[in-house]
């Protein structure tokens, strides 16, 4: 199928957060402070207010009456206090946009009173501490076996330190919200979100209202990548400036500003200490990371849970340590932890093979486990040996001298490498309704689309369920007065909605009403205790110019197994959406840190560089038939965010083929090579 709303958005016609026709709306302009830590002194905004065409300006100075503020990245000017640079201080509302800024620009003075700011990660960091849990709820430690007995038992050894920069999910749509109170105190948010219902129910209690007397509207979103996983500061200011002018409020975040209200990967420094027996066969695997969050609000990343679910071993230790600095929140992004995470682990997997003279490929699957390492649990379905082989196969792997450095054509080193890659299947709570209309079905679910597909695949799965043809299909989606959903995160839309949607139809062919619901709580609830995980293996040629360092990836494959694929035209498009991500991760991406002024330097995308067409290869996509009846009724797995998950590091690892040099740090840049 193509996209059932491919013609709405190519001609224009699809409507985002910003573009709905509010009439009487003004505009808003959000103030940020040019200091990391310290306290607002004061706060003149009289310049502002004297401002032609200036509505109201608001701030801590005039605190606006919030409700439930135990998340402190939405309690908005409740406090003087800066936790970081960029932080919202005030805001200005005016007629024009033009007049909203210029006056945010002149008319607000503020001073304050600075202190010493602590900014940059490191591995000695004195507050370093291990949360009590990681992303989105798993122990923050494990433990099995004796890892140093396994480490001092083995015939060979790996031991190696590898970081990550901050990365910026930077979404083609930026951070927008339309805030409209009714007469009746109702207010409706047309904002750019990856959840209406969650986003609802969050924002109603910052701003201390029932959920009910909410509308969140989001029928299409540019991109998310996570950032938009929870509502930002922007929804909760442009709710408070709406009320404040008695008119409805349009606020944009620009570009720069996203980069400090909307989240972020945190930096990692990852530590893999691995073993092996001469056979190749893992006697230990201990995987530790350092990273950060702000000293506003605890978030730490997943990093290490990858390795309890990717290889037999017989002693595994996984530990996170988090330091609180002050910076913005880090957030999610696509694959949050199971990205950096791979990176690390299947770097080392990569040195390992080479010190045990293996075939990378073969060490991982001579490591292939019964059952998840960590936990203990039989997979659902595990079919990542079937991946690297079909992926060897199509890519010419047998071809490949292992020695390093000896392939050179021109003056360009080639390589290649591979690594393995993986995602939970996860499935949350959704209920949906179907209905008969003059021989058409209507589905119904808060569901939202971040340009995956989510309409077209929803249409797929009703017209199977139903037995229709999918012109027979309506899907609405994207308002939160429509039977509740997840958020569209986690690689979990489709298993989630479709459920729904699946039980909805089923309900109305069994009854032959004209109307039927479904919610999926207790089926959730009630699931078989497996582990559930898509799997892939990726493989990267690449070419590096012997004289400058510079590195061009010439080829990418990806191999995986993710359940039933529900739409093969957009499965494939997100597949190559995830690795031209993990290739940009790989060679470009990152935000770097001044640490004198504690502010992000790369905010923009003419300094955060992102792969242009020039940069990205024909991708080769394939993907293996795999049956698991233990996931939701479709028999699919999420496929976002797992394309992502291998890619740098089979990258790095054939940049360490073409070169013979190991680039433990990303990015891979020409003056890491040229040494």
């Amino acid at each position: 199928m193509n996209r059932v709303e491919g013609r709405d958005k190519v001609t224009g016609q699809a409507t985002y957060a910003y573009e709905y026709d509010v009439e009487g709306v003004a505009y808003a302009f959000v103030v940020q402070s040019s200091i990391a830590k310290g306290r607002i002194r004061s706060l003149d905004a009289s310049a502002a207010l004297t401002t032609p065409g200036v509505l109201v300006v608001l701030s801590s100075a005039d605190r606006p009456e919030l409700g439930d503020t135990n998340d402190p990245e939405l309690a908005v000017f409740q406090s003087p206090e800066i936790a970081y640079h960029g932080q919202a201080v005030a805001v200005v509302v005016a007629e024009t946009l033009e007049v909203a800024r210029e006056a945010a620009r002149t008319g607000v003075r503020v001073e304050y009173d600075e202190e010493p700011h602590d900014v940059r990660l490191r591995p000695d960091h004195p507050g370093l501490y291990r949360p009590k849990v990681v992303n989105p709820g798993f122990p923050s430690r494990t433990e099995k076996g004796d890892v140093e007995a396994g480490l001092a038992d083995a015939a060979v050894t790996v031991d190696e330190v590898y970081t990550t920069p901050a990365l910026h999910n930077n979404a083609m749509e930026p951070h927008a919200t339309i805030a409209v109170w009714g007469p009746d105190g109702d207010l409706t948010l047309y904002d750019s979100t990856q959840g209406p219902t969650g986003h609802r129910d969050i924002t109603a209690r910052a701003l201390g209202l029932p959920p009910e007397r909410v509308r969140v509207v989001s029928r299409h979103v540019g991109g998310g990548f996570g950032s938009k996983g929870t509502p930002r500061p922007q929804a909760v200011i442009a709710a408070l400036a709406a009320r404040a002018a008695g008119r409805p409020v349009k606020l944009t975040l620009t570009r720069h500003q996203m980069y400090d209200m909307t989240g972020y990967r945190t930096p990692t420094i990852q530590r893999v200490r691995l073993g092996a027996d001469a056979q190749g066969r893992l006697t230990a695997l201990d995987h530790d990371v350092a990273e950060q969050s702000s000293t506003l609000k605890e978030f730490a990343e997943q990093t290490t849970v990858v390795s309890r679910v990717m290889y037999a071993t017989p002693a595994l230790r996984t530990d996170h340590h988090l330091a609180r600095l002050d910076v913005p929140t880090p957030s999610w992004m696509r694959a949050p932890g199971e990205t950096p995470g791979m990176f690390a682990l299947e770097s080392a997997m990569d040195e390992l093979a080479i010190a045990a003279g293996m075939d990378p490929i073969e060490l991982r699957i001579t490591n292939e486990p019964d059952a998840e390492p960590g936990s203990g649990r039989p997979y659902s379905s595990r079919n990542l040996v079937a991946c690297l082989r079909e992926g060897a196969h199509r890519f010419g792997w047998a071809r490949r001298d292992p020695e390093p450095g000896i392939r050179l054509e021109g003056r360009w080193l080639v390589g290649t490498g591979v690594a393995s890659s993986t995602y939970p299947a996860y499935r949350r709570p959704t209920s949906a309704s179907v209905s008969v209309l003059n021989g058409d079905f209507i589905v119904r679910v808060a569901a939202v689309d971040i340009g995956t597909g989510a309409r077209t695949a929803l249409t797929r799965i009703a017209a199977d369920a139903l037995g229709a043809s999918p012109e027979q299909v309506r899907v609405e989606i994207g308002d939160s007065d429509l039977p509740k959903a997840s958020l569209a995160g986690g690689s979990m839309g489709t298993a989630s909605w479709g459920t729904a949607v699946v039980r909805a139809c089923e309900a109305l062919l069994k009854n032959g009403g004209k109307e039927a619901t479904a919610d999926t709580t207790d089926e959730v609830g009630e699931a078989a205790d497996f582990a559930r995980h898509a799997f892939g293996a990726q493989f990267a040629e690449v070419r590096v110019h012997a004289d400058t360092g510079e590195v061009r990836v010439s080829r990418l494959l990806g191999v995986f197994a993710a359940g039933r694929i529900i739409a093969p035209k957009l499965a494939r498009s997100q597949f190559i959406g995830g690795m031209t991500m993990g290739l940009g991760m790989a060679l470009m991406e990152q935000t770097i840190m001044d640490p004198d002024f504690g502010d992000f330097l790369t905010d923009d995308l003419a300094q955060y560089h992102l792969p242009a067409c020039a940069d990205v290869p024909a991708i080769e996509i394939a993907w293996i038939d795999e049956e698991d009846p233990y996931l939701n009724p479709m028999g699919s797995k999420g496929i976002g965010e797992i394309g992502i998950v291998g890619t740098a590091a089979a990258i790095a690892n054939a940049v360490h083929h073409a070169t013979g040099h190991r680039i433990r740090h990303l990015p891979i840049t020409p003056d890491k090579l040229l040494i």
